[in-house]
């Protein structure tokens, strides 16, 4: 068994994503578990080098995590050939740029979604990352959630008979800032930096119904800014110019009809942050971020509407958990181990930038339903590759 050494660009990780989901959850994790295995034996030990704007702040996250490389020269580390991999967890709009020098430079690419402001650039990330001949893949971490590998199992096991709709309820109170601090950055709230919950969510929505139930061929969105003012994180209050509550609805490849409430401004009371349930002719499920319940259609409770008597029914005491039957990691985790196998030894990673072109297209018109009041059609954009 020989260890083999891949080295990692990573730009944007003193940001709150980038920080804890992919550095420490993920290649922190990985090279303190010794590496990733490899289908011949070998393992793989990823050798970071960490880039961002403020010198302090980098070199202060650097020798936290005991990693000797930092600079805030991505040009000069761009033109290092002994680091393969650049990553990208900047802010949205910063990301179209690094990701085209990084594909000029050879890199292989992995980076966080939105892959860029708007459905042209993505695509054109897509293009470039093809003609270059890299191999490149976009988070979906959604997809390696528990309760949504659960889902998965329910669906492939045929549980639901014909699927019918997906309903999804996302979001949380995020505090405005004045009283307490808010739990997100304050460009989210700004358009003008890319901000808005539409954005930020629509793409996801769009990759978990894609994977799990059929393409999305149309879509409605409502968009909302329901608070207008926040308070940023100097004290200083600004301007909400962005969408902080989306209410979109999608028509799916085969009829399946999904809804999705996405907001910031919502006070949770549900067992998780996300719930998606799903309605099939022989039966249901209710999915979180680590659950998952079915009812199926024998164990189905005969409602009858009758608002003049106490609801005789616990309309929860008839769903059965699914059970884990596996050990789950960090979702962000094993993506990050599958898209290093996939470098390394070219195993299946189908999670592209074609893949983050559609997230953002769907975004995109999700902005524009919204502006028009109307349904818009979702074209293919294979077609825009060649």
């Amino acid at each position: 068994m020989a260890t083999r050494r891949i080295g990692i660009i990573m730009n944007g990780v003193t940001g709150r994503m980038g920080m804890n989901q992919h550095l420490i959850r993920s290649i922190i994790a990985i090279r303190e578990q010794g590496g990733v295995k490899l289908p011949d034996g070998d393992v793989l030990m990823p050798d970071p080098i960490l880039v961002g704007r403020n010198a302090q702040k980098i070199e202060a996250l650097a020798r936290a995590y005991g990693i000797t490389r930092w600079s805030t020269d991505l040009e000069s580390c761009l033109r290092n050939q002994e680091d393969e991999i650049y990553f990208d967890a900047q802010t949205t709009k910063q990301r179209y740029e690094s990701v085209s020098a990084a594909i000029r430079a050879g890199k292989h690419i992995y980076c966080e979604k939105p892959t860029a402001t708007d459905t042209r650039e993505a695509l054109a990330l897509a293009v470039q990352a093809r003609q270059a001949g890299i191999k490149h893949g976009v988070v979906q971490d959604k997809l390696f959630l528990p309760g949504l590998l659960k889902l998965k199992r329910v669906i492939d096991s045929g549980f639901f008979g014909r699927i019918l709709s997906v309903r999804g309820e996302f979001g949380y109170w995020v505090f405005e800032g004045d009283w307490q601090p808010g739990q997100r950055p304050s460009w989210n709230y700004r358009q003008e930096d890319g901000g808005g919950i539409i954005v930020d969510m629509l793409c996801h929505w769009r990759y978990v119904l894609a994977n799990l139930f059929g393409e999305v061929q149309a879509l409605s969105c409502l968009g909302a800014t329901h608070i207008p003012e926040r308070v940023d994180e100097q004290g200083q209050p600004y301007a909400s110019t962005a969408d902080d509550a989306a209410y979109a609805t999608f028509e799916l490849a085969g009829g399946i009809i999904a809804h999705f409430n996405s907001s910031w401004c919502v006070r949770v009371y549900r067992d998780e942050l996300l719930s998606i349930q799903v309605d099939g002719t022989h039966g249901s499920a209710v999915a979180g971020l680590r659950e998952c319940k079915v009812q199926s259609r024998v164990n189905t409770p005969k409602a009858v509407w009758n608002p003049d008597i106490p609801n005789p029914i616990d309309f929860y005491a008839n769903w059965q958990d699914v059970p884990d039957n596996a050990i789950f990691e960090n979702a962000f985790k094993v993506q990050w181990e599958m898209f290093l196998k996939h470098v390394a030894c070219d195993t299946p990673f189908p999670w592209d930038l074609l893949a983050g072109a559609r997230g953002v297209q769907v975004a995109e018109l999700g902005l524009r339903s919204w502006q028009e009041r109307r349904w818009v059609d979702v074209p293919d954009l294979t077609a825009e590759l060649s």
